[in-house]
């Protein structure tokens, strides 16, 4: 899956949960397009037809180009008088019915990828809870959209190392390993199941294969495992991981017992063998 089919995923589940946080009747957002000062409506949430649809919103026009332009949330209890925004897209949107409209970016390492509308057809205030509900869900995008970076930017990194010929290539492959470790030890403190799913699915794409079913490993098994192959002691995988040190030896004892190893060496190297870690 590309960069941006990843990030229509994202928005498309932040748009759902958005309006159903909220009651919003409508939803909709797209993604700031690479090079260009301009975002473009891709996902829509409730919407009754087809306006805004593929709409290109230039940084600083409208409420979502203001939202794109300043970096911040912007909001409208009537589109069609405010005079806090320009007016270029107006057609749009009264053909979709639309009067109060909140936008809030999605801001990755202080670049605007994105823009998350929420709206109402009545022109009346919308509150603090739901521009607070609003604000998580852009947070969920941000998010997901890093640590999608992330794993491109290892594997990448790792796909140009050769391993026979290029020193740099031993270190490539320990960020790789680190960030999986770091990434596994992330995934059970996120609550919302769809975007820990979606997490857990990026440390699949940083190992070989995935046969944790044939091995018989549960998932704290393997959280564990990923700590100590990027060189963590028990203590420290406790800590990442939130357990205390006696359990990470538990799950380290049954592991190694499943792999065959008799120490935490081979139970690396049996996992790294077996495509459970990169």
């Amino acid at each position: 899956m590309t960069a941006d089919a990843a990030g229509a995923v994202e928005i498309r589940g932040a748009l759902v949960r958005l309006r159903r946080t909220t009651g919003l009747p409508v939803a909709f957002g797209g993604l700031v397009e690479p090079g260009r000062r301009h975002m473009r409506i891709s996902e829509l949430s409730g919407t009754a037809t087809p306006a805004l649809s593929g709409l290109p919103v230039t940084s600083g026009n409208g409420l979502g180009g203001r939202a794109v332009a300043l970096a911040r949330p912007c909001a409208v209890t009537d589109y069609s008088s405010s005079r806090q925004i320009s007016h270029e897209y107006d057609i749009p949107v009264a053909t979709e019915g639309l009067r109060s409209i909140l936008a809030v970016p999605v801001v990755v390492r202080r670049r605007v990828r994105g823009v998350l509308y929420g709206a109402l057809r009545t022109a009346q205030p919308l509150g603090d809870r739901t521009l607070g509900a609003a604000m998580e869900a852009a947070r969920d995008v941000e998010q997901a959209l890093a640590v999608g970076d992330e794993a491109r930017g290892l594997l990448a990194a790792a796909a140009r190392a050769e391993p026979d010929r290029d020193p740099a290539a031993g270190a490539a492959w320990e960020q790789v390993r680190e960030a999986h470790a770091a990434l596994r030890a992330l995934a059970p403190r996120i609550t919302d199941p769809a975007l820990r799913a979606e997490l857990l699915g990026v440390c699949g794409l940083l190992t070989p294969r995935a046969h944790s079913d044939e091995v018989g490993l549960a998932p704290r098994e393997l959280d564990v495992l990923a700590c100590v192959a990027a060189g963590a002691t028990n203590s420290v995988s406790a800590e990442r991981l939130g357990l205390r040190a006696e359990t990470v030896k538990g799950y380290l004892r049954s592991a190694m017992r499943k792999l065959g190893a008799h120490t935490r060496g081979e139970a690396v190297v049996a996992a790294r063998r077996a495509g459970l870690l990169p």
